[in-house]
């Protein structure tokens, strides 16, 4: 449904994102996942049609952002991450405008904007001006004019920010009826939101995305960890070679011991171990690991740590 292909946006000499490429598919739950200034914001953007890449592509369906933007953003419903809204106008009056952007028939819109009220659970807010309302509210309130046109793509920026844990689970159980009918993105810093209600994640590092994978299959992927007195050149033919190692990754590196991620089953480590101990290193450490999206993402970003040391010394 959607194709994204090779998204860069520079400003100046700073690039926020570079050489993106994924797609999605019709009713699945995909997570932006990264730490703060990653370039989830800036995806979002772009692929909302507020932003233009520098370069790179975005396609939905058989539109082109672009020549296609004003058509692809009617099927758009987008949560910024700091979601604009006139503070003086109630709740009913802010999503009657909004209806109104979003061309709702005029027909319809009574019972669009009872259906959100009620979906986001803003039923005894309806006549309180937005501006005395608390966060999470006016979070729901963001909630509720991106679905309010019903659209087949829905952005959410941080879609829990400011909620309590009762308002939390909600919105989690809200993403998941929204995906019955639409794409939906969600980008967080949160592990725990990605695993609650994702299906799919990209990790993204300083502008990359770094992983692309689901979460289903994450879970059923076993590793084992070593850690050698040997770096890369010396340890990864020897690593590689064992029988049943299908990658070898370098996780960190400090005071001359060498921690690697072995995409190998837990049966493999003996041969593992033989292999080492025949060809001269010292072995401090050798388990399996079952990964989760936590050691996933910990590991991406402690490989980003290792390059930035070697860079600076």
């Amino acid at each position: 449904m959607i194709s994204v292909q090779n998204l860069t946006r520079r400003y100046g000499e700073s690039i926020a994102v570079d050489d993106v490429s994924f797609q999605t598919s019709r009713g699945e739950v995909v997570g932006l996942l990264g730490h703060n200034g990653a370039g989830k914001t800036t995806i979002m953007r772009m692929l909302s049609g507020f932003l233009e890449p520098t370069s790179g592509s975005i396609q939905v369906d058989a539109l082109s952002m672009g020549p296609d933007t004003a058509a692809i953003q009617q099927r758009i419903g987008y949560l910024p991450e700091n979601c604009p809204a006139w503070p003086e106008m109630t709740v009913s009056e802010f999503l009657e405008f909004q209806a109104e952007l979003h061309n709702v028939p005029r027909e319809q819109r009574a019972h669009a904007i009872a259906s959100v009220i009620r979906r986001t659970e803003l039923t005894d807010r309806a006549t309180q001006p937005i501006q005395t309302l608390s966060r999470g509210y006016r979070q729901r309130v963001g909630v509720a004019q991106a679905i309010l046109h019903t659209p087949d793509i829905i952005i959410l920026d941080e879609p829990t920010n400011g909620l309590d844990p009762t308002q939390i689970l909600h919105m989690r159980a809200l993403i998941r009826e929204l995906a019955r009918n639409a794409t939906v993105i969600v980008s967080t810093h949160i592990l725990q939101e990605v695993q609650a209600v994702c299906e799919r994640v990209l990790i993204l590092r300083s502008g990359r995305k770094v992983v692309d994978a689901r979460l289903d299959e994450l879970q059923q992927a076993a590793q084992l960890l070593v850690t050698l007195d040997r770096d890369e050149r010396a340890a990864l033919p020897v690593l590689q070679a064992v029988a049943g190692v299908k990658a070898v990754r370098l996780l960190s590196a400090e005071g001359g011991r060498y921690h690697y991620a072995l995409q190998a089953d837990e049966a493999q480590a003996p041969a593992v171990s033989r292999a080492l101990l025949q060809a001269g290193f010292a072995l401090y450490r050798l388990s399996s690991e079952q990964r989760t999206l936590e050691s996933l993402f910990a590991e991406v970003n402690a490989v980003d740590g290792t390059k930035e040391t070697a860079r600076a010394a």
